[in-house]
């Protein structure tokens, strides 16, 4: 039996027995609480009396001092016999009173050289002591490491980078990777942000690493941060099987695009029979090799498109697909052509889908507008001749409600760490090609549903407009703001905003899921194949369709990310502005060099489309945030 004044062990902790009450104790913690537990919750460590706690140390390593290695080494040489927690003080320490006791106790506890229980603590093998005293060094020096670490990046002061003779003795980066994990959004904690007193925010960390030297400004965390693979798609689709092609490489094909695309994935050609034009638009066709629940068909899935930022692009398909789908990088390329007979007035009479060899030649919009404007050769005047087409296509879909919004956009380029904005010129060639893609979608759509061949049609319902839209952008920024969401069906739908009753995309099979699956589709039913059924397929597209969206969230935060790694140098620059609408008391302005709109508050009389002058007045990396003040 306990008796009063005792010293116990409670939960491991000291504490002294105070009275009896029944059939249990009081006991006193070392905080001065006071509570009642039954006795067999309790370890004797000493009768006593022991008044207070006094001697009883809880900071000091037990397991330190020569004499504790001493009575280890001594009791393992006696055969290793157990002894009790009282012999084990007196061995230890010289005496057995409550602090040399207790003392004992942590020993055992502590687990280096004892193990057991009060009754019977024995000495542990030297193998084992040796084993984890070599641990207890490293994790003791480790500690040591990471204090001088935190202390040095609670000054901000750059770490010497990795690799250099001068590298920081500590290692740090071994210290800094929970803040990378949380940069890049692979954690929502991270304890050295933390120790130190920061914020746990992607943010905060973002900041942290430039300051410290982990990072550089050229540092782009939001791919990652958005769940968004940044590593090469690793299954490598086979090669375009033999089958029979139409071979139409004495057409003139042109594949127009920007000159820094590297992935062309569709040509046009043209061709006048009878009363009637015939559009060929021939498309990639890397669905020749790819099928349903292939490796390729589930990587591209997962991927959902491929993701286009100023460090270089991560395709959807794997690179080693490029040289064998895209057209135009040898002197025939294989295709998926779709062929649309188009009546006078730009209305589609019918539509063939085959598979083809076509000779594609490829030309940057400017270069295509060159043509138009003043070539004489059968190739211009075959240009000349798509222009009128888009131009009457247009014209078409503008009868039929179309929503023509026309908002500034800009290509970043990083060359040598070095970003640079280029606006998009919206050349004649980009309608042409814009308007020969929409007939295609318009063209398959109408060919798969006389089929009854589920593939992803798109539809879109245009919101409320406002009674009076104003020209320019201003104008374009209310059309834009009243735009509903695309949806995706297996079922045709109106697409309000493309002013079409039916439509889909076919044109980018190697850079968006949709349009992959769209072309596995109709492949299988070129073949006389079971096609996927319409719950397969939005199983499919809807899964793809998410990857992508988080493709596009990671491709604005990333322009967000360079627009302000461009900026960063630039206070007090000067940019030309348009007003757009007023919010509150401040205004929203578009900068159209840098496709950027931002809020600011204005003096005096402005109306939308008015031209302002704004002041860069910050710009910050890790937010991706960037401040102007209007000038008077």
């Amino acid at each position: 039996m306990i008796g009063e004044n005792a010293l116990v062990a409670y939960k491991n902790k000291p504490a002294l027995v105070k009275e009896r009450a029944q059939d249990k104790i009081v006991i006193a913690l070392c905080d001065g609480e006071k509570i009642k537990v039954r006795e067999k919750d309790v370890e004797l460590i000493h009768p006593g009396p022991a008044k207070s706690f006094n001697g009883i140390d809880e900071t000091e390593n037990p397991g330190a001092g020569l004499a504790i290695r001493e009575s280890w080494e001594l009791l393992l040489a006696d055969g290793g016999k157990p002894v009790s927690l009282k012999e084990l003080a007196e061995l230890a320490y010289g005496e057995y009173g409550p602090a040399s006791a207790w003392a004992a106790f942590r020993l055992l506890l502590d687990g280096l050289y004892f193990s057991g229980n009060i009754g019977a603590i024995c000495p542990r093998q030297e193998e084992q002591v040796r084993t984890d005293e070599k641990k207890r060094g490293e994790k003791h020096r480790e500690d040591a490491e990471r204090a001088l670490f935190l202390e040095r990046l609670k000054t901000r002061k750059p770490f010497p980078a990795a690799g250099n003779d001068d590298d920081d003795e500590l290692n740090a980066s071994r210290f800094i990777q929970d803040v990378e994990a949380l940069a890049y959004g692979r954690s929502a904690k991270s304890r050295t942000m933390k120790d130190i007193g920061l914020g746990e925010t992607p943010e905060e960390a973002h900041a942290l690493l430039m300051e410290t030297g982990f990072w550089t400004r050229l540092t782009n965390p939001h791919p990652v941060r958005f769940g968004v693979s940044v590593l090469p798609a690793k299954h490598v689709p086979l090669p375009p099987p033999e089958e029979n092609r139409t071979d139409l490489s004495h057409l003139s094909a042109f594949a127009i695009d920007s000159p820094w695309s590297h992935d062309p994935d569709d040509a046009l050609s043209l061709q006048l029979e009878g009363d009637s034009y015939v559009l060929y638009v021939h498309v990639a066709d890397p669905a020749a090799s790819i099928g349903a629940n292939s490796s390729c068909e589930l990587e591209a899935r997962d991927r959902g498109a491929t993701l286009y930022v100023p460090e270089g692009s991560v395709r959807m398909l794997a690179d080693e697909a490029l040289p064998l789908f895209a057209l135009g990088l040898a002197e025939l390329s294989t295709a998926l052509t779709f062929k649309i007979t188009l009546e006078r007035a730009g209305k589609i009479g019918g539509t063939e889908i085959f598979p083809s060899i076509v000779k594609v030649t490829r030309l940057t919009y400017e270069k295509a507008d060159e043509l138009i404007a003043g070539g004489d050769c059968d190739e211009a005047t075959t240009l000349r001749e798509l222009g009128l087409l888009a131009e009457r296509n247009l014209k078409r879909r503008t009868v039929s409600g179309a929503i023509n919004i026309e908002m500034p956009e800009v290509h970043f380029k990083l060359d040598n760490g070095i970003v640079a904005i280029e606006p998009i010129v919206r050349y004649g060639s980009t309608i042409l090609v814009r308007e020969c893609m929409l007939l295609a979608g318009e063209a398959a759509g109408a060919w798969a549903m006389q089929r009854g061949l589920p593939i992803p049609y798109i539809e879109q319902e245009t919101g409320d407009l406002p009674g009076e839209i104003p020209d320019g952008l201003a104008g374009s920024y209310q059309l834009r703001r009243c735009m509903r969401p695309r949806a995706l069906s297996t079922k045709p739908g109106l697409h309000s905003g493309l002013g079409l009753d039916i439509y889909t995309q076919v044109t980018s099979p190697l850079r968006r899921y949709t349009d992959l699956i769209a072309h596995i589709q109709i492949r299988a039913a070129l073949k006389g194949e079971t096609p996927l059924s319409a719950d397969e397929l939005a199983a499919r597209m809807f899964a793809g369709e998410a990857a992508a969206a988080t493709v596009v969230q990671a491709e604005r935060a990333s322009r967000g990310h360079w627009l302000a790694v461009y900026l960063c140098d630039k206070k007090d620059s000067v940019w030309e502005a348009v007003v757009l609408e007023k919010r509150g008391n401040r205004w929203l302005a578009a900068i159209p060099e840098l496709a950027l709109e931002t809020q600011v508050s204005i003096r005096g009389e402005v109306a939308p489309n008015d031209k302002i002058r704004l002041a860069l007045k910050s710009a910050n990396i890790p937010t991706g945030e960037t401040v102007f003040a209007a000038l008077e």
